[in-house]
């Protein structure tokens, strides 16, 4: 046995069932391999971000996770710094998809502003958002990691927003306000997000949304003016 624990060679017999499945014998093996354990180690990166948080990873720790060896990791990564890199990368990769599959699932029959306040909330409680603001907490004091992560995060969103745009047709008619609509939406929801994780899902989170799709509706004309939400007694 080489030590390794059971949970890293459960990891590499996925990692060969997955070669298998995908192996077409077309002489792909290889490439196939190496591709599936870069990603391996990008979501183990992933992995210690939450769990460890950004400050306690280290590369001996994101192979450990990964299942792989050191020396296989480095293979694919030749340092710290671009493997974090292609961390953030691969990180963002995976929440616009994680938004995109949330928001292609609304129904048709449903109002799309209020289901996609919803589906947009599980996406920023899900852990991806947890990695996101571990890192984004600890590139305050990092000067490297901040500069990898800045230009993420303008890429992230503006594909975000790239995104609204083509599931929500019928607030391009908006002009000015829907840049306003993006903002306050995005703001006020990844602050709540943020909280959560301090007191857990209080009704004051669901008061709030639905206050939220309320204001968007009308500053997108989607809607008439609604009265404030001042019957809504304060829970808690």
């Amino acid at each position: 046995m080489d030590g390794l624990n059971e949970v890293t060679q459960e990891k590499r017999r996925r990692r060969l069932a997955r070669l298998k499945s995908g192996h077409d014998g077309s002489g792909g093996w290889q490439a196939r391999k190496s591709e599936i354990a870069r990603i391996d180690i990008l979501d183990a990166a992933i992995e210690c971000f939450i769990r460890l948080g950004y400050a306690r990873t280290t590369t001996s720790e994101i192979a450990r996770v990964a299942g792989l060896s050191r020396g296989a990791m480095v293979h694919h990564f030749q340092s710290k710094r671009e493997l974090v890199k292609a961390a953030i990368e691969h990180l963002n990769t995976k929440r616009l998809e994680d938004f995109r599959r949330r928001i292609s699932s609304i129904p048709t029959d449903v109002n799309h502003t209020e289901a996609g306040i919803e589906a947009y909330w599980q996406h920023l409680i899900s852990p991806d958002f947890v990695a996101f603001r571990e890192l984004l907490g600890a590139a305050r004091t990092d000067p490297e990691l901040e500069e990898m992560l800045r230009p993420a995060v303008t890429a992230m969103e503006r594909e975000w927003y790239d995104v609204a745009r083509s599931v929500f047709p019928e607030w391009n008619k908006a002009g000015v306000d829907f840049d306003i609509a993006m903002d306050l939406t995005q703001f006020l929801m990844e602050g709540m997000a943020i909280h959560i994780w301090l007191g857990g899902d209080h009704p004051r989170y669901r008061r709030t949304r639905d206050y939220l799709k309320a204001r968007l509706k009308e500053m997108l004309g989607l809607s008439a003016a609604s009265p404030m939400l001042a019957r809504v007694e304060l829970a808690g």
